[in-house]
């Protein structure tokens, strides 16, 4: 089984291109064999909601997509990244079931935050509720009704399927080690902690990135997982800040500011704020344009004046193919603010060039590239999806058959993409230095040296041309 690489990293759900994992490695095997180092499968775990993201146990792979010798078989040919939900299990996971079924003579009760042991006298004030970091506007719980016909009150940060996880208890600190252990041993060359930032909680605080807590929770993960050769990727959408001092304390972070930063040069001819944050960027990160939520926009705050971001936010609907502003709402039950539900290559008009352009510059930045399985495919935005379903992000979230990934493949633009996918895994230069050259701000040029081996990014943002030198040759897309 493969450990990790600086090669571009694929995101996929295991039944969205092909209708399982089987499916899944034949059609990577097939056509990307090369373009494609690494695949985050999403969560592949029974669930009882949110596409995987309230996990009921990570013993098993969810049947319908197969099981861990299927894991394991893509592992073999790519080195592969999971979720774990640090900060929460399903509601209807065997964990929470037998609390709810034994109260106190429950194994597992100490697995859940009971508001009666969290706060003083049982019951948040109202000053402690606004200081908490919420999702809903209200203070973040569920009733949890027992058998014995009594209730109280557990934490619950996101949907009711997602019960919080109490981390600091000795129940919760031995699950936690069990699941970490239980994927390296299947394969996981890296370990994406979702949600960590909420996983630690102290009455009187935000709740969110607490610290020295969150760096506790870190290194109790890291302990268990370093002896394996498994990294963790913490996963949090705020201030980028907060990215640059986890990278400080020594983590692979995201680069969630770049898709919004790209969108803001492409649409208006200017790099001075993508060349700002390329200055200041932590080096040891991940880099994305799409995944499986919207297009961030919290992330760029003080990265783009606010009258950038709203302007940008606004645009998109503008410049953008087949996006409203209705497909980020309550109709299509998403409440989220701070992202924009399109995928990248729709948000760019469904233009060829622009999207190169972003894929170049995304390969050319500092840290290993991820690739959402839309965009590898530089798919348009899933209409018939979204409305069949009133699920906002289902736009970007399209089932590709392999009769549809075998025709997809024949465009023109997926075509060149593949092939500047396959140039970024193969070209030395990539595991060394970054640096940008002095050009105008509707322009940027970028080196990427190791040794002898030099490759160089010329890009135009107002034409939406772009050349690529490889020692000295132009790279043919």
């Amino acid at each position: 089984m493969k450990h990790l690489e600086n090669k571009i990293m694929l995101i996929t759900y295991s039944d969205s291109m092909g209708h399982n994992l089987k499916e899944l490695n034949e059609i990577l095997t097939t056509y990307f064999d090369k373009a494609i180092g690494g695949v985050h499968i999403l969560p592949f775990f029974p669930s009882s909601g949110d596409r995987g993201f309230a996990p009921m146990e990570y013993r098993e792979v969810d049947p319908a997509f197969g099981d861990w010798k299927d894991v394991e078989a893509i592992a073999e040919n790519f080195y592969l990244m999971f979720d774990y939900m640090i900060n929460h299990i399903s509601a209807h996971s065997p964990y929470y079931q037998d609390f709810l079924a034994k109260k106190e003579d429950s194994e597992w009760k100490d697995l859940f935050i009971r508001y009666k042991d969290f706060w003083e006298g049982g019951e948040p004030t109202e000053e402690q509720v606004d200081k908490i970091y919420k999702r809903k506007p209200r203070a973040p719980y569920v009733m949890a009704h027992f058998a014995d016909g009594t209730e109280e009150k557990v934490w619950c940060t996101f949907d009711e399927e997602q019960i919080d996880i109490n981390c600091k208890s000795e129940t919760a600190k031995k699950f936690l080690r069990d699941n970490l252990e239980r994927m390296a041993q299947h394969g996981a060359a890296l370990i994406r902690l979702d949600a960590f930032a909420y996983a630690t909680k102290r009455a009187d605080t935000t709740c969110f990135f607490v610290e020295p807590d969150v760096w506790e929770l870190l290194r109790e993960a890291e302990d268990i997982l370093k002896p394996k050769n498994v990294e963790i990727l913490p996963e949090i959408h705020e201030h980028y800040t907060m990215q640059q001092k986890i990278a400080k304390e020594g983590f692979p972070v995201y680069d969630f500011a770049l898709p919004m930063l790209l969108l803001n040069a492409l649409y208006y001819g200017q790099t001075q704020y993508l060349k700002h944050w390329f200055e200041i960027c932590p080096q040891n990160c991940f880099t994305t344009l799409d995944t499986h939520d919207g297009i961030g926009v919290v992330d760029v705050k003080d990265l783009l004046p606010d009258e950038e971001i709203l302007k940008t936010k606004e645009d998109i609907f503008q410049y953008g193919a087949n996006v409203k502003k209705i497909y980020s709402s309550e109709a299509y039950n998403n409440l989220d603010i701070y992202q924009v539900n399109c995928s990248y290559f729709s948000a760019l008009g469904d233009d060829d060039d622009a999207y190169l352009l972003a894929r170049a510059v995304q390969f050319f930045a500092p840290g290993i590239p991820q690739v959402y399985y839309v965009g590898l495919l530089a798919g348009k935005n899933d209409l018939k999806l979204l409305e069949e379903t009133k699920v906002g992000r289902n736009i970007n979230r399209h089932y590709y058959t392999k009769e549809e990934v075998g025709e997809e493949v024949k465009r023109p633009v997926v075509q060149k993409l593949i092939k500047l996918m396959e140039f970024r895994n193969t070209a030395k230069a990539f595991d060394g230095s970054f640096a940008m050259k002095e050009t105008a701000d509707d322009a940027l040029t970028i080196e990427r040296r190791c040794g002898d081996d030099v490759a160089v990014l010329e890009a135009d943002f107002k034409s939406k041309k772009f050349t690529i030198t490889h020692n000295g040759e132009t790279v043919e897309l």
